[in-house]
């Protein structure tokens, strides 16, 4: 034997390096927030704060007589209003929607209809809603801002009391100012999504989840769980890990 066979190492003497796990994997909490519907009013927020900016900057100072920017820019954030108290109001699920959009659009061909067929009507419209002419100032809507903004911070804060965690294997209720804790084992454990609000989910990606928990009488409904499609394809890649190392472990 030579001296270079001599040195050579036995490859079976090396041990077997363990296999990486890949990143979905290793992920062992997930959070799932509830929120009030008041988180909605976002847009009406957003649409406060371009207006008052835009008329603290370039707007007029007086509204008398109302200028057209003023008159254009309330307009505008009017439509947002309604449209958000609209959504905060009244669920629409996919059956809802769409007999709104049938709805909506017949109002849409009947008002054509009625224009073709009397083209009067035009100018009397026309002249009853140039008499309206709703205008703010800057600082109405940076009050409405500052309100609304509070509002959504207070939110923030506030469900910091109130959210789970869901672990590989237990579910905890975080609840309560003193950090009341209570625990439930994932063995068993059922989670059900649903999308009851089509243009929450627009707004927010949002969606309820009900929990049902082994061993609990009654289900755990979690509504306005922001990004509802995310948080279930998380909790079902955790929910199925737990079930193969059961398999494995008998």
């Amino acid at each position: 034997m030579t001296n270079d066979e001599e040195k050579k190492p036995d490859d079976s003497t090396e041990e077997p390096q363990a296999p990486k796990k890949p990143k979905e994997e290793a992920t062992e909490k997930i959070f799932i927030v509830p929120y009030p519907k008041v988180v909605f009013l976002y847009p009406t927020t957003l649409a406060c704060l371009v207006t008052a900016l835009w008329l603290t900057i370039i707007g007029p100072g007086v509204l008398e007589p109302p200028q057209p920017i003023a008159v254009i820019l309330s307009t505008i954030f009017l439509v947002i209003l309604a449209l958000n108290m609209v959504v905060l109001s009244v669920d629409f699920p996919r059956a809802s929607s769409l007999t709104l959009f049938f709805v909506t659009s017949t109002v849409v061909l009947g008002l054509a209809v009625l224009i073709i067929l009397r083209p009067n009507v035009i100018p009397y419209f026309r002249d009853y809603i140039t008499q309206i002419q709703p205008a703010a100032n800057a600082t109405f809507f940076w009050i409405i801002f500052a309100m609304l903004f509070a509002i959504l911070c207070s939110v923030k804060v506030l469900v910091q009391f109130d959210y789970w965690e869901v672990r590989r294997n237990e579910i905890l209720h975080h609840h309560g100012m003193l950090s009341d804790l209570r625990r439930y084992p994932t063995a068993g454990l059922q989670v059900e999504k649903e999308i009851n609000d089509v243009f929450e989910y627009c707004l927010l990606r949002s969606g309820r989840l009900t929990i049902r928990a082994p061993g609990e009488a009654r289900a755990f409904v979690l509504d306005n769980v922001p990004f509802i499609n995310h948080k279930e394809e998380r909790l079902t890649r955790l929910l199925s890990s737990v079930k193969v190392k059961l398999q494995d472990t008998h």
